[in-house]
């Protein structure tokens, strides 16, 4: 597989498209983010056996997301067939894509618990709590990174590519390798819209009005769940689609009429 390289920017551009995919179709895209959410929520919860069910579907659950935007993209029609495009051809890479998802999870669980004692949260934390878990933290994200760049784009590499699991998983991490600056750049966007700007709205609120800040507080968590949500779900999609040259060469979704 030949992934390209790009520049820094395209790591905003993707949240950029993201939102303009998500202007074409706002019901559509809030249905299948919230699709997504729902099952993910739904499945954990399932006694005993929820948390190892999980990593098994979501390469499936991202093939459906992709294939949701894709429709969206191309204006196909909204239907089952879309949505579930090449999961029987390749039921068998992404079952087996959800197995490695397992164990992956389960070793990062394993390396959380080996980092040390769980921090008592009900009473507060110390200044040297704080700066412990913040320490915890920040080695599970680089312990996790490796991990996010293998699966990043190995379910649609799968789905759509026929590329197996193992493979999959390679070319995804050096994807994501060679384009490691759009990478960051994505996500110091992320936390830009995400956090640093609501946050300085909310604390200039608070300096003018607490009901104010009370107000806006929760405007902008409705922004952040029914806006910011779907367009990281279309940026997973089109990072997809802009890294690799041929979207879907094991064949075009069968064609639909338009609505």
């Amino acid at each position: 597989m030949d992934a390209r390289r790009l520049p820094a920017r395209h790591g905003v551009l993707w949240l950029l498209a993201g939102f303009a995919l998500f202007r074409r179709q706002p019901p559509l895209m809030t249905a299948l983010t919230f699709g997504y959410l729902l099952t993910v929520i739904v499945v954990n919860l399932i006694p005993k056996i929820g948390p190892l069910l999980l990593p098994l579907l979501l390469p499936a659950l991202t093939v459906i997301l992709a294939n949701g935007c894709r429709a969206i993209e191309r204006g196909n029609a909204f239907v089952s067939e879309a949505l579930t495009f090449s999961l029987s051809a390749q039921r068998v890479g992404l079952i087996r894509l959800g197995g490695l998802h397992l164990l992956g999870s389960s070793l990062l669980v394993l390396g959380g618990f080996a980092l040390g004692e769980p921090i008592n949260l009900s009473d507060g934390m110390s200044s040297e709590e704080a700066a412990a878990l913040l320490t915890e933290l920040s080695i599970l994200l680089v312990l996790a990174s490796p991990m996010l760049m293998a699966f990043w784009f190995a379910p649609l590499l799968t789905a759509w590519n026929g590329v197996s699991a193992g493979k999959s998983l390679f070319f995804s991490f050096v994807a994501s390798w060679r384009n490691w600056r759009a990478f960051a750049m994505y996500g110091l966007a992320l936390v830009l819209v995400g956090a640093v700007v609501p946050g300085m709205i909310l604390i200039v609120a608070g300096l003018i009005s607490e009901s104010l800040q009370n107000v806006l507080a929760v405007a902008l968590r409705m922004l952040l769940i029914f806006i910011l949500a779907p367009v990281m779900v279309a940026s997973v999609y089109l990072s997809y689609r802009d890294v690799f040259e041929t979207p879907d060469p094991v064949g075009p979704p069968p064609a639909l009429p338009d609505e």
